[in-house]
């Protein structure tokens, strides 16, 4: 390759990495055991997804529609499920999942909505929906 061809190919380059928005969305996620499962979606700017699974058998979803929102969803233990559904702008929601066989699922139409909550044993649920602006929503339950 010519070196005038191959410094503009190096200036294309740096000018298309340069242009990506500093408030590009972020899915962050680690997962540690056997057959854990993690999937989502994002549509907008500045959001933020972040997971963390360790045990075996775990599964968890995220899905942001709007901008600023942040989700968060960690299970530690067997056979948990966290579900995220966020569609508006700056939402916040988190559950933390420790044990075995817990459900978890927390819906936000709106903005500026809070929900988070923790479960800790075997079986629970809990399920959280919000619409409209500025509700906050926690929830901590153990089971048997």
């Amino acid at each position: 390759m010519p070196r005038k061809t191959l410094i503009a190919v190096a200036i294309a380059t740096l000018a298309g990495i340069a242009s990506v928005p500093a408030s590009a969305n972020d899915v962050f996620l680690d997962q540690f055991g056997f057959g854990n499962q993690a999937g989502g979606a994002q549509s907008g700017f500045g959001n933020q997804i972040g997971i963390f699974q360790n045990g075996i058998f775990n599964g968890a979803v995220s899905e942001q529609y709007g901008n600023g929102n942040t989700a968060a969803i960690g299970q530690d233990g067997i056979n948990n499920y966290g579900e995220t559904w966020q569609n508006g702008n700056g939402n916040a929601a988190g559950v933390g999942q420790f044990g075995t066989n817990h459900t978890s699922i927390l819906s936000q139409d709106g903005n500026g909505n809070i929900a988070a909550g923790v479960q800790v044993g075997n079986g629970c649920s809990a399920g959280v929906s919000q619409t409209g602006g500025g509700n906050v929503a926690a929830f901590v339950q153990t089971c048997p």
